[in-house]
């Protein structure tokens, strides 16, 4: 299914990371797979490979909040940078093009995690740590890995949702938009979410993988469930992140359903989401703090490139991938409805007032004490 590209994109990826832009730069740019090393003193080169960009964290969280971290604990690294697009052959043309450059240590969140490990195999043989980011690498002899409580994500939307539920005497139906096959944390979400809603005397009425995460194949996904179920047979809709959640809400409005009645999850407090959960359209989401995820995994790889340990009490797990036990630093996920916008997203400023309160959500910020 995944299609290589020519030779000559290979060769052009690896000519971009070579051509070198300023540390301070690395935060802009395109989101199409390009790459960037940093300028200063012949510093160690640090690879960032990022999976896709649908999901919008990644653009506009965990590729800036890394690269200023990065930047302050060593001024002369080089940044070398990628994002695949959701292309796992692309991502693997960019981390072998960042190990021809000579990478001291991949930063590697997989399009595709089974496929991630001909990428660690590569960069192992030539004695280059990999630290698996956001997604865990299975079975591959991977350095650290840096993440969320993955199944607990699911456990929060299941649990909130089932509580909506039954809070407002609603029992019955329930959709499931499940994330992308190839991603290990969509199925650990499932697993968790599974484990509230299976025993919740709730149904799951019909469920769906979404390939790549997309919203629009979510969206299509969710017309599917609303003709194979007719318009007022389900009662809740669990999605796994807010770009699955846009879609699945898209399509309950344009089968002229009121989303504001069918209680929908989702996560990482995207914000268009955060928008829609001021104005009712979507329930809730779950907010992880990338900064110091992506924080975390920045003083891990200046460390690993240095072949040095990691600064004590930042390692807080050892997380079994199938081939060993992984130094990790695991942190918590935080369910977000309407109420806690204003304490968790707002007080952290993951988003602030002037991003989230524009048009028509002035009054619903207002509402909720969001000024």
């Amino acid at each position: 299914m995944l299609k290589g590209k020519p030779l000559r994109a290979i060769g052009a990826a690896a000519a971009v990371l070579a051509i070198g832009i300023p540390l301070s730069a690395c935060g802009g740019g395109d989101n199409n797979g390009g790459g960037g090393g940093g300028g200063g003193g012949g510093g160690k080169k640090i690879a960032l490979l990022l999976p896709e960009s649908k999901t919008t964290r990644y653009e506009t969280q965990d590729r800036p909040h890394f690269t200023t971290k990065l930047k302050q604990l060593c001024p002369d690294c080089q940044l070398l940078y990628s994002n695949a697009n959701q292309d796992a052959a692309k991502q693997q043309q960019q981390a072998e093009a960042a190990l021809t450059q000579g990478a001291d240590v991949l930063v590697l969140d997989p399009v595709d995690a089974a496929s991630a490990t001909s990428i660690v195999t590569k960069a192992k043989q030539q004695n280059v740590p990999v630290i698996s980011y956001d997604r865990l690498i299975p079975n591959a002899d991977i350095d650290y890995y840096v993440s969320f409580d993955n199944v607990a994500v699911g456990k929060l939307q299941g649990t909130s949702l089932v509580n909506e539920l039954k809070a407002k005497g609603k029992s019955g139906s329930i959709v499931m938009i499940n994330g992308a096959p190839t991603d290990n944390n969509a199925k650990l979400f499932k697993q968790g979410a599974h484990s509230v809603i299976d025993k919740s005397g709730m149904k799951v009425a019909k469920e769906y993988d979404t390939p790549d995460w997309s919203p629009d194949k979510a969206q299509n996904e969710m017309q599917q469930a609303i003709t194979a179920l007719g318009k007022g047979s389900f009662v809740g809709v669990y999605a796994a992140n807010d770009g699955t959640a846009g879609g699945a809400i898209a399509a309950m409005e344009g089968a002229g359903i009121d989303p504001s009645t069918i209680p929908t999850t989702g996560q990482d407090a995207e914000l268009a989401a955060i928008q829609r959960i001021l104005v009712g359209d979507q329930f809730m989401t779950v907010y992880k703090a990338v900064k110091p995820e992506a924080e975390a995994a920045a003083e891990l790889a200046v460390a690993a490139a240095n072949g040095k340990q990691p600064r004590s009490g930042l390692v807080n797990e050892q997380v079994d991938n199938g081939q060993k036990q992984v130094p990790s630093v695991i942190l918590t996920p935080v369910a977000v409805t309407k109420d806690k916008i204003k304490d968790t997203i707002v007080k952290d400023g993951f988003w602030t007032p002037s991003q989230i309160c524009v048009g028509r959500y002035a009054k619903a910020c207002k509402q909720a004490g969001i000024q």
